[in-house]
């Protein structure tokens, strides 16, 4: 991988660590929904006028919008807004051993012995976590969280084939052109009040979703459809361990968190056995 590749790469789970935490504030004046609602609608917005419309790939982006956007944001941030951010960065690694099962199921891919032994031990790591002292009585945010990284791991499925064919940032702009009504009309169904959620935001809640739209989407996510059009993704995802480092320390210093001793243990264990399913041995440079 070129060194400007590589680069690209990591900047994602900064991006994004960082952005799984400024949420939670900005969650005290727009419900979750809303909050993603407007993001991934203010990025649609910005991003389509750049380039032409992929007319023949529109009905794949609109289900994967729905699958891989409006409910899986649903479900994290629903998660997230009831339990730490420091827990729930570590919860979304299992995105990675959710990513097998869901190859194993829907593609096929049999496992290796290996990867199996990751997803036991980062199974292991998430009932350590799950039973951090800061997450007792919030077994339906955990829940939340971790059904919110199964649907992003099948969203993933989705979206690789089309990434290979679509410049990354028309890619995005195109999910927040549909994710975004369609997040917005889930919270006024499931949350209610959005014009007055709207209306009473100050500046900090605006200036959150700016950065959700602008950094964490269309940047974020454009390099990442980029990468992950562009090299296998066994051989992208491992970028994801820094997801957790980026979201803990962003935590510790702008929420003022102080994680339990379980979450550190829980989170390392998770991360170990993500580590044991992802890197190979003697693998090819790409």
């Amino acid at each position: 991988m070129p060194l400007r590749d590589f680069f690209l790469a990591i900047s994602v789970p900064f991006l994004w660590g960082i952005g799984f935490v400024v949420t939670k504030p900005g969650m005290e004046q727009f419900p979750p929904m809303l909050i993603n609602g407007l993001r991934w609608g203010l990025s649609g917005i910005i991003l389509i006028w750049l380039f032409p419309i992929p007319k023949q790939y529109l009905k794949n982006i609109f289900l994967i919008s729905i699958i891989g956007c409006t409910i899986q944001y649903s479900l994290t941030f629903s998660g997230v807004n009831m339990i730490d951010a420091s827990s729930a960065v570590l919860f979304i690694q299992c995105e990675v051993p959710f990513g097998v099962l869901i190859a194993y199921f829907f593609l096929k891919e049999k496992p290796k012995i290996k990867n199996l032994f990751g997803i036991v031990i980062s199974f292991i790591g998430l009932i350590i976590l799950s039973g951090a002292p800061n997450l007792e009585g919030k077994l339906i945010g955990v829940i939340l969280v971790l059904s919110g990284a199964f649907t992003w791991s099948l969203g993933q499925v989705l979206i690789k084939p089309i990434s290979e064919k679509i410049n990354g940032i028309v890619l995005t702009a195109w999910i927040g052109v549909f994710a975004g009504p369609q997040l917005i009309l889930a919270s006024q169904l499931f949350e209610g009040s959005v014009i007055d959620n709207i209306l009473s935001a100050d500046f900090k809640a605006w200036m959150i979703v700016f950065y959700l739209a602008l950094l964490m989407n269309g940047i974020g996510y454009s390099i990442w459809y980029y990468v992950l059009g562009k090299y296998p993704v066994n051989k992208i995802l491992p970028v994801m361990l820094l997801l957790p480092v980026t979201g803990v320390i962003t935590a510790i210093i702008f929420l003022g968190e102080r994680p339990d001793i379980k979450v550190f243990i829980g989170g390392f264990i998770i991360v170990l056995g993500v580590g044991l399913i992802l890197i190979e041995k003697n693998s090819k440079k790409i």
